[in-house]
């Protein structure tokens, strides 16, 4: 599948703010499953882009602003072809061992009842618990876009039995790793083959390494492995590490934030010629 992403982040801001600072995982990194075609970084203001990578392999943007400023939007497009492969990821750089995975964080704490949850989701294999516990998140959590907020943890998103993607992410985490089943955080893209879709946030989901098959994703939203239809862009122990903006800035007073992700499945036709193409990576601020 060759998924299209144009995504766009505006900060909308009370007062002048100024040593605006923002650091970006939007670019994804390729794996067996996933070829970068070309992908591209704007922001409507002057500023220095520096393209690095961090601890777990991902991309990483830091966009300083040259001036002051009122308003910042900065906005991602690419081309991304991907392959099935039945939830299975191989092939990324996989720099930190599998065991950092069962590491717990503030956001992915197992508290008694996840941990009670997670004990009764064990079956005869590493594969079917790990399965069996997406299946199990997808039935606690009902999915509810007012419930939760971004730094809501595990715990709290579980009692409350409702939350977005990143919270099922968070649960299935906190779960996984109590019961000694290394997993960590991806955000990304999901790309539905009913049309063009528009939508306010990224997407998220968990992979949890299996003994003998190695990183499998889950998506506990829509109940399933991930397919070509998914796009990974960046993996951390939780919604922090893998966030796709965050930033600092001096002043500036309220803050309203509005995002637009637009992804769909283009056709050959739709697709850029080769000549058309610019290298992986390549970004202009």
């Amino acid at each position: 599948m060759r998924i299209r992403v144009d995504y766009t982040t505006a900060y909308d801001y009370a007062e002048t703010a100024s040593h605006v600072v923002q650091l970006l995982r939007v670019e994804p990194v390729g794996h067996d499953a996933q070829h970068v075609i070309q992908w591209r970084i704007d922001a409507d203001r002057d500023g220095h882009l520096r393209r690095g990578t961090d601890s777990f392999g991902n991309i990483v943007h830091m966009f300083y602003a040259d001036a002051p400023l009122r308003r910042l939007a900065v906005h991602v497009s690419g081309e991304v072809e991907t392959e099935e492969t039945l939830g299975i990821v191989a092939g990324g750089p996989d720099r930190l061992p599998i065991g950092v995975y069962l590491r717990s964080t503030p956001l992915t704490a197992a508290d008694d009842a996840i941990a009670a949850f997670a004990r009764d989701c064990v079956r005869a294999t590493p594969f079917e618990t790990a399965h069996a516990l997406s299946e199990a998140v997808s039935d606690r959590i009902a999915f509810d876009t007012d419930i939760t907020h971004p730094y809501t943890d595990a715990a709290h998103a579980f009692a409350a039995g409702a939350g977005v993607c990143q919270d099922n992410a968070h649960i299935y985490l906190a779960a996984a790793r109590h019961i000694g089943l290394p997993a960590r955080y991806v955000s990304g893209h999901f790309v539905r083959n009913d049309g063009i879709i528009t939508q306010p946030a990224t997407h998220a989901w968990a992979e949890a390494h299996v003994e003998g098959f190695g990183w499998i994703g889950f998506d506990p939203v829509n109940r399933r492995c991930i397919t070509e239809e998914y796009l990974r862009v960046a993996i951390g122990l939780d919604y922090l590490d893998a966030a796709p903006v965050r930033g600092t800035r001096r002043g500036g007073g309220m803050e309203t934030l509005s995002v637009s992700v637009t992804t769909r499945n283009l056709a050959p036709a739709q697709a850029l010629s080769q000549s058309q193409f610019q290298m992986a990576g390549q970004s202009q601020a």
